[in-house]
């Protein structure tokens, strides 16, 4: 029988995967979902049926009911060391990035001349929301040398997604744009927008989005990092396809320690906004 059948009186456990969640490939992580609770059962653990789409980010990731989620690099070193642990993070299979790992791009119209981020300095940004990791903080990285102290750009716009950053820049509503590089890859195979712009550069990479499970849960992190990296090699093909899901990494807090030094090298050089 599966473990952690909750009580009456005990908050039921819930789950969501809300990064790479686009509409065009809700029924794939539906069935990710599924095979990750076969897996999870396997293992003797209990699941929630569906995945949770309800929740507000940071409240779904704080919440110590929260079974297994994906968060976000820069918010984990900032604000959710102490509320969760780190399972890993999928191979995305991204060119350039070791296995679970990823990097932001920056994005600009198919036929503008720039070569270099400093041929984008003086000009528009779109980017996704403060606080993303790969919206803002690998992007920051990179310009915080270049910065001097100084704004780079000449504004920056705040979008709400990363899917809206890369079609403001092919509305010709910003110049360039900040996306993580699989958000991406999926505006390659689903955003009409996405012919209209090219890749000006990539950031360095760092580990992925993390999958997370809250503090209660510490004593079964072994059996949850189990249970993701056999539901990824149980996947068939296209869905592996459609999610780019290539394999599984095993992280740790401290693996993303290089995020939370960057952040503060980037504020220490004079950058600690994105402006």
């Amino acid at each position: 029988m599966p473990q952690d059948i909750p009580s009456l009186d005990s908050p039921q456990p819930f789950a969501f995967l809300p990064m790479y969640d686009w509409p065009e490939v809700r029924g794939e992580t539906d069935r990710l979902w599924s095979l990750l609770r076969e897996a999870l059962a396997d293992l003797g653990l209990s699941a929630p049926l569906r995945l949770d789409r309800t929740r507000e980010l940071m409240d779904g990731w704080r919440d110590q009911s929260l079974l297994l989620g994906q968060t976000c690099g820069l918010p984990l070193v900032r604000h959710l060391l102490d509320s969760v642990c780190v399972i890993g993070s999928p191979d995305y299979g991204l060119p350039g990035c070791p296995p679970g790992h990823y990097c932001s791009v920056v994005v600009v119209r198919e036929e503008d001349p720039a070569v270099s981020l400093d041929d984008v300095r003086g000009r528009r940004l779109a980017f996704n929301h403060p606080g993303s990791q790969s919206g803002e903080g690998a992007l920051r990285h990179v310009l915080a040398a270049l910065a001097e102290g100084k704004p780079f750009f000449s504004s920056v716009m705040e979008t709400g997604s990363h899917r809206a950053a890369l079609k403001s820049v092919a509305a010709g509503d910003a110049d360039a744009a900040t996306l993580d590089a699989m958000s991406y890859r999926l505006a390659q195979a689903h955003e009409p927008a996405a012919r209209n712009v090219r890749l000006l550069l990539a950031t360095p990479p760092t580990p992925g989005l993390p999958i997370i499970t809250s503090k209660a849960n510490r004593e079964r992190v072994p059996l949850l990092r189990q249970a993701v990296a056999a539901a990824i090699v149980a996947a068939p093909q296209g869905l592996r396809t459609a999610l780019s899901l290539h394999g599984f990494a095993a992280f740790d807090a401290d693996d993303y320690r290089v995020i939370a030094e960057r952040d503060r090298h980037a504020a220490a050089l004079g950058y600690p906004v994105l402006v």
